[in-house]
């Protein structure tokens, strides 16, 4: 089985700050790793493989410095990597990302599975894996907690629902997301290390994929991100050293108040 885990480059949440003057994420200096939802991605595409036999390819859009991500995949067990990177790339929004990493799934072409992390924790839209899906129609299943069985034909999962899951079966090709309850990830091994080093990347740019400039990056992009800030948190409340059911009459009667 030909697998393909789409992931992503992102800056490491605890360290985000944005830039007051522009409106957007200040990257310089700023650690950046590999989307945590994706690494349950690579993790469940690197078990089908070792059960099934056949090929993990990760893939990713983004700078340069996205190749130290596709390394790191390659260290857990990943067998081949793709950057596509370009500057005609810079400032897509979904609609954009999802067109530019199917227009490389197909030039791909031998796969049976794509699978994502149920979104990106640096933009938590959850669009791009089914953007992908439409753009390549193939039929797809987000937030999958469990694989129960796969072949050459057909796969059966289970997506996690509020109350519970639903069990779906899908011909294959397929999308899929998937979400932290699927497996734990494990770690680089020393050998995947050392494999990373040496391994062969791909790089794809706009020309390689036969795209337009206006379809992609900035230019094909829908909708466009005006203003990004931090709320302010002002935290405000009275403090109460009071007997328990002077505070019970006390706390109904802010209730009353706030029309609760």
């Amino acid at each position: 089985m030909n697998i393909i885990v789409c992931i992503k480059q992102v800056p490491d949440t605890t360290e985000i700050r944005i830039d007051p003057s522009t409106n957007t994420l200040i990257r310089e200096g700023v650690e950046s790793i590999i989307n945590p939802f994706d690494m349950y991605a690579i993790e469940e595409a690197i078990r089908l493989r070792e059960k099934l036999g056949g090929k993990v390819t990760a893939l990713s859009m983004g700078p340069p410095q996205v190749e130290k991500a596709l390394r790191e995949a390659v260290a857990i067990g990943v067998d081949e990597i793709i950057l596509l990177t370009d500057k005609r790339f810079a400032g897509a929004d979904t609609w954009a990302t999802s067109l530019t990493l199917a227009t490389a799934i197909k030039k791909i072409e031998n796969f049976d599975l794509i699978i994502f992390g149920q979104q990106a924790i640096d933009g938590d839209t959850a669009q791009v894996g089914p953007g992908v899906a439409a753009f390549l129609k193939l039929p797809q299943t987000c937030f999958v907690k469990k694989i129960e069985t796969v072949d050459s034909t057909f796969i059966t999962l289970q997506r996690l629902m509020e109350d519970g899951f639903d069990r779906i079966r899908m011909p294959l090709p397929a999308v899929i997301t998937v979400v932290k309850e699927i497996n734990s990830p494990r770690l680089p091994s020393l050998r995947g290390k050392r494999n990373a080093k040496n391994a062969e990347l791909i790089i794809w740019n706009a020309d390689d994929l036969k795209l337009n400039e206006n379809d992609i990056g900035l230019n094909g992009s829908p909708t466009q991100v005006i203003k990004i800030f931090s709320p302010d948190l002002k935290k405000s409340g009275q403090k109460y050293e009071l007997p328990p059911e002077e505070l019970a009459d006390i706390l109904i009667q802010k209730l009353k108040e706030l029309g609760r």
